[in-house]
């Protein structure tokens, strides 16, 4: 009997213990989902100003085809990039294209006081902001999965269920931060 009363309320200890864990791991990788999501519509916001951007400036530097080029190529690579952690290089190379862009605008003072170029800097400059921070909980979500799944004895239910836990670490969505950066260039009067 005393045995029956010791295992019992261990077992049922042992069970609430996975059941608790398991549900930690379904609502870690629905936040990951969802960080997921976030960071998709910053980088759909970014590719949308992008071909503005690109107009913009081509009214003013047309003949400088090589760098809209460019900056075309690389939006059309990432735009057609798998899931977001696996774009670091895509978007890497898009931010270097549209830093080319930016320096191509210092040749051109008349581009840098145009009115429809500042509101497209600024809009991506606030673009880039939000995408900063939504790859920063990205990444706060990713590592709160991860030490969940290599810590015991959670460890243990991430192996029991591995559709819950991932079958494997999630992935960061790392940048070098200084291509991630929008160039900044002085507009005049700013």
């Amino acid at each position: 009997m005393f045995l029956l009363n010791f295992l019992l309320p261990v077992l049922l200890a042992v069970l609430l213990y996975a059941a608790y864990t398991f549900n930690r791991f379904v609502k870690l990788r629905q936040r990951l989902a969802n960080a997921f999501s976030d960071i998709d519509v910053q980088l759909k916001r970014r590719w949308d100003l992008i071909p503005a951007l690109v107009e913009t400036v081509r009214g003013y530097a047309g003949h400088e085809h090589q760098v809209l080029a460019e900056v075309t190529k690389a939006r059309t690579a990432a735009m057609a990039g798998p899931a977001p952690t696996e774009r670091g290089e895509l978007e890497t190379g898009l931010a270097t294209a549209l830093r080319g862009v930016f320096v191509l605008v210092e040749d051109y003072p008349a581009l840098k006081a145009d009115r429809n170029f500042l509101e497209l800097h600024h809009g991506l400059v606030e673009i880039e902001d939000h995408l900063q921070k939504a790859r920063r909980y990205h990444n706060a979500v990713v590592r709160d999965l991860n030490t969940l799944r290599q810590t015991f004895p959670s460890s243990l239910i991430a192996g029991l269920f591995p559709g819950a836990a991932g079958r494997e670490d999630a992935r960061y969505f790392q940048l070098d931060d200084e291509e991630r950066a929008v160039p900044r260039i002085d507009l005049g009067g700013e």
